[in-house]
């Protein structure tokens, strides 16, 4: 990965973004989309849509959610305790003990997610998942006025999780779910725009909005840039650590390449013309069966309009919805690639009619 695109990348992380929130995610990608653009235009929604060769056709969606998983201050008692709901799914064992960020207008304050030691707990307590009423994030105040002055009702909170490199190539971060998505349609339209070959095809790649609480940027954007084609880039889960079942899940690795998903969810056409770049140009890949709807943004683009031919190709991530979601740095490259190829092989006149 070029240094310019890790840094854009290792910035996307450490802008927190919720969903409903995203504000400081869509300016890193805005500022560094801007560079390559024909334009970049903000919605209402807060969706960002970087538009490449707009008098050119068919118009060819990429979106990538920028939203992660947070948490939202609801309650702020007398002693100074934060009392806070869940944005999007968690695994509520995993969240006790862990250091947050409290996003204020005045600032980030640091917290830590508090619960009963389990000294103090009855038998019968501690092998129970706690309850988010049962938790509280404490950040050293004195008491609840001293909070309030601090802390607003329904500010965002994030885990405290930073980027950081293992072996091999390999990354983890809290927000790569769906981050890496988000850089990886950027990237696409980059590679595009820097590219020998003339594109035919108009792109829009869009940095989309509150997909961990039900794809709603994805429904909006869609229906107003009405596409022939849109692809969504997500995470899917590797398999390749233990206790999986393959049997029933199927066969995913970290450094396998990016993930192409064939079913209902999917057009046909999209899904061989993946497929056949990705031999083209010898792009590692893997495929992934999905028989019904994908519960990513591939799912709202299909049923907009008058229907979308669909695609979706995912980065394969292990740890999915914890603070450190790990991504192969080749598996983002080949990813960005592949959308970036595909849409460069896309003739004026193609058709996707299965």
């Amino acid at each position: 990965m070029r240094s310019a695109s890790k840094k854009f990348l290792v910035d996307l992380l450490a802008a927190p973004g919720p969903s409903g929130y995203e504000g400081p995610v869509r300016a890193v990608w805005r500022a560094e989309v801007e560079k390559y653009a024909e334009r970049v235009d903000v919605d209402v929604h807060g969706n960002a849509v970087g538009v490449y060769n707009s008098g050119g056709g068919p118009r060819i969606m990429f979106a990538g959610h920028m939203d992660e998983l947070g948490f939202q201050v609801i309650y702020i008692d007398e002693k100074g305790y934060i009392y806070f709901d869940t944005v999007g799914g968690f695994d509520m064992q995993l969240v006790p003990g862990r250091k947050v960020r409290i996003h204020t207008a005045k600032g980030p304050i640091l917290g830590v997610l508090g619960k009963k030691p389990i000294h103090l707990m009855q038998a019968g307590e501690r092998g129970k998942v706690p309850a988010k009423h049962d938790l509280w994030i404490d950040i050293g105040a004195g008491d609840g006025a001293e909070a309030k002055k601090l802390v607003a009702i329904g500010d965002p909170v994030t885990y405290d999780a930073n980027y950081e490199e293992l072996r091999h190539g390999l990354a983890v971060s809290r927000g790569f779910d769906n981050k890496a998505g988000a850089w990886v349609v950027a990237e696409a339209l980059r590679r595009v725009s820097r590219a020998k070959k003339k594109c035919r095809a108009a792109i829009y790649s869009v940095a989309t909005v509150q997909e961990e609480v039900g794809l709603r940027g994805a429904r909006t954007s869609t229906y107003g840039i009405d596409p022939l084609v849109g692809i969504a880039v997500d995470v899917t889960w590797a398999m390749d650590h233990p206790g999986v079942d393959k049997r029933q899940v199927g066969e995913c690795a970290l450094g396998d390449g990016p993930v192409i998903t064939r079913g209902a969810n999917v057009n046909p056409v999209v899904f061989d013309r993946l497929v056949q770049v990705a031999k083209q140009k010898k792009i590692p890949h893997q495929i992934q069966a999905e028989p019904g709807g994908t519960g990513t943004d591939a799912n709202a683009m299909q049923l907009s309009r008058a229907g979308v031919a669909t695609g979706l190709v995912s980065v394969p991530q292990r740890y999915m919805h914890t603070p450190v979601e790990i991504v192969a740095l080749a598996d983002l490259d080949n990813t960005a690639k592949l959308l970036a190829e595909f849409a460069l092989a896309v003739e004026a006149k193609a058709s996707f009619i299965p």
